[in-house]
Parts: structure tokens; sequence; C-alpha cells
């Protein structure tokens, strides 16, 4: 029986070209190898995105990753740079957090973040630190602004419909099988406002979106 470690690797890069030319990609994939290499890891396979950055949750190989990974297959996921996985850390503290919860492990070479050590696991949750930060300066930014546009006597109604863009990746969202929980969390983690222009999504809200024409 083979009892070493099993870890799906997950690479990308932003535009077709750079698919097609491969060397991105063959730099990440040989970077993964040979750390999986080095420290005995059975490497099962590597997820390919090639598009741009844009949310985690957009990203068919990052999903597959993931999926395949919470159904057993490995215990850890390993990308060759954060950015390659992520450029928004509240984006990267969601997916830790994630992990955190259901049992596996990230593990990011190029910032030692690997919380299958106690100082990887340290790393991260530093960088979870600073994606709340950032949770609240974006937050602050916008009761400001709100603050500003109350001051010019500006009327702030509700908009009478949610963003179509936003409505389309909710639909989508659920009929990949997330819950209207894990959506909402998801959302307000990225900042996105509600139809009602508040900062804090709830699954009754994403539940209503669903049933809007």
């Amino acid at each position: 029986m083979d009892d070493r470690r099993k870890v799906i690797g997950y690479v990308r890069v932003s535009t077709e070209e750079q698919g097609a030319n491969g060397a991105g990609l063959d730099v990440q994939r040989a970077q993964i190898a040979d750390e999986c290499e080095r420290r005995g890891w059975s490497l099962s396979r590597v997820e390919t995105d090639v598009r741009s950055g844009g949310s985690m949750t957009c990203r068919p190989g990052l999903g597959r990753t993931v999926e395949a990974i919470e159904s057993g297959e490995a215990s850890a996921l390993v990308v060759a740079k954060l950015d390659r996985l992520s450029r928004s850390l509240i984006d990267f503290a969601t997916l830790v957090e994630r992990s955190r919860k259901r049992g596996w492990e990230i593990v990011v070479l190029d910032l030692a973040v690997d919380t299958t050590t106690p100082n990887g696991e340290a790393m991260a949750g530093m960088l979870a630190v600073f994606a709340q930060w950032e949770r609240r300066i974006i937050g602050q930014r916008t009761k400001d602004a709100l603050a500003v546009k109350r001051a010019q006597g500006l009327t702030l109604g509700r908009p009478r419909a949610m963003d179509e863009r936003t409505r389309t990746r909710i639909r989508r969202l659920r009929s990949r099988g997330w819950t209207f929980r894990r959506i909402a969390d998801v959302l307000t983690a990225e900042g996105i406002p509600t139809a009602h222009g508040a900062a804090r999504w709830h699954a009754s809200t994403v539940r209503s979106a669903t049933r809007q024409g």
C-alpha cells in the first residue's frame, strides 16, 4: 500500500496565447513535480485553467481540483505561485478556511504557505489576517462614499433589480450544487453588494435572487 501523501497540482495562465505556447504551464508543472519528488508526495494529477484571474469560483480547473480533493482523491492542493491561485487575499483566505473546515491542505510554493506544517499554517493565518483587514477597509470606504453622497443631498434609493451578471453567476453556482449559504459567503467575501446595496449576503437573499425574473 502506498502511504505517501497524495496531492493534486493546479496551474494557470491568463491568456489563450500563453496556453497555446505552453511554456508558462510547463514551468509551473515542473516546479510542482520537483517539490512532490523532493518531499516524497504522490502527484495524482495536475489541473489547468487558461483564463484571466477573476474569481476563483469561475475557474473550472480549480473547481475540479477542489471537488476531487474533497471526494478523497487527494489530501492537498499544490500550486507554484499564489497569483496562479488568486490575486485576491480575500479569495485565498476563503479557500484556506474552507480547506481547514473540510480537512485538506494547501501548499503555495513561492510563499512557503504549507498548511501541512506548523510554520506554513502560521503563514496562511497571517495572510488571513491581512484579508480581514482588506475586507474592513473595503467596508469603510463604502460607508465613507455613502456618507459623502448623503452630505451632497443625493438620494440613495434601492436599485430596482439585481445586476444580471451577479444573478447569472448565482444560478451557475447553484447548478453546480452549491448551497445558498456557501454562495452567500463567497459574495460577501468578495464585496459584491446585494440588490439593495447591502454588504452582507444571506442564504435567503441568494434564494430570492434565483426566483426573480
